[in-house]
């Protein structure tokens, strides 16, 4: 070797640096720009109706956006790992279903009933990580397919119908009442299902930012060939998310049938895509190794406050799928120049 190759200087720190801090920088500019949006809907929207911001109206919008919040939180991590869960919302209609069967039809008590719900979607999403993180199929194709599998397991444990039926109903085998209690009843004013999705954000904030599973989660998704030289693994990484998002879909499977009073194998159905575009408009990048909780509640917010405006003005839904649509691939594309701003 010469002596001038040896002599070759090392990076220095602030070039070492540089990655991280842009990284935050790029983090911290979404987060930023997710919050300035939010506050433009709720402008505009106060602005034009007198409806709009009301505390029954904004009440509203909680209580209807809960579920999707819990499905969010696990999502986001889920992406993080630069995966993506496409069946957290057949997962959430499984675990009300699930449930339902075991108390209403089966007669098994109220806690049998919502552990079953429960070990139901921790038992889906460990199976979506064991053939993402072991068979190495990708993870869009593992969870499509649990999308359909896992509809279709639903309707026929209930044979297509809500449970319960009128005559359970009558007989009253309802929905166990800590489930109705969480799902449709309220601490003064406030919606205690969003007290469980709030609850839900803060264990997804602890194991992101306080656990070494989440230094995995954002190493995996980051850089899989450096976390796996690092000591990570990467397997066990993905199998763990995976699972938690499971546990995350069952919890919001058990809220949603206490709010609608009753369990189906359709309910929730596309929920799953308003959990993405929650996830990505909060600034957490699809490629992974980027993302934090606190985006994805904004971004849930944006969606909620966004439809809950379009519906009070008295907009179509056909009209009201186009403009989410449009503002959901404008705000990302903004984000995404952004991020190669900050890189450059």
């Amino acid at each position: 070797m010469s002596e001038t190759a040896r002599r070759t200087p090392s990076p220095t720190r602030s070039g070492a640096d540089a990655g991280p801090l842009r990284r935050l920088a790029a983090q911290a500019g979404s987060f930023g720009g997710a919050v300035a949006i939010l506050a433009a809907l709720v402008l505009v929207f106060s602005l034009v109706t007198d409806e709009f911001l009301t505390v029954d109206n904004l009440l509203n919008i909680l209580r209807q956006y809960a579920v999707v919040l819990i499905l969010a939180v696990g999502q986001t991590l889920v992406i993080i790992t630069a995966g993506i869960d496409l069946s957290v919302a057949a997962t959430a209609a499984l675990s009300g279903s699930i449930m339902g069967v075991a108390y209403a039809h089966l007669g098994l008590s109220e806690a049998v009933a919502i552990g079953l719900g429960l070990l139901s979607g921790f038992a889906v999403g460990l199976l979506n990580g064991l053939a993402v993180a072991v068979l190495k199929v990708p993870d869009i194709i593992v969870t499509l397919g649990s999308l359909t599998a896992v509809r279709g397991v639903a309707l026929v444990l209930t044979d297509g119908l809500p449970v319960p039926d009128f005559a359970q109903a009558i007989e009253g085998r309802r929905i166990p009442e800590p489930v109705a209690t969480l799902g449709a009843g309220n601490l003064g004013r406030i919606p205690l299902i969003i007290v469980v999705a709030l609850v839900c954000c803060a264990i997804g904030w602890y194991v992101l930012n306080r656990t070494r599973l989440g230094r995995s989660i954002v190493a995996v998704g980051g850089n899989r060939q450096a976390a796996h030289v690092s000591g990570i693994s990467v397997a066990r990484t993905k199998i763990a998310v995976y699972a938690f998002s499971g546990l995350l879909a069952g919890v919001a499977g058990m809220m949603l049938a206490g709010r609608l009073s009753s369990a189906n194998a359709l309910m929730g159905e596309l929920l799953e895509l308003d959990t993405i575009a929650a996830v990505v408009i909060g600034g957490t990048a699809l490629y992974g190794g980027q993302g934090r909780v606190s985006g994805t509640i904004i971004g849930v917010f944006i969606i909620g406050v966004l439809a809950n405006g379009l519906n009070i003005l008295g907009v179509s839904d056909f009209w009201q799928r186009i403009i989410t649509g449009v503002i959901i691939v404008a705000v990302v594309a903004l984000d995404q120049w952004r991020r190669r701003r900050s890189s450059t």
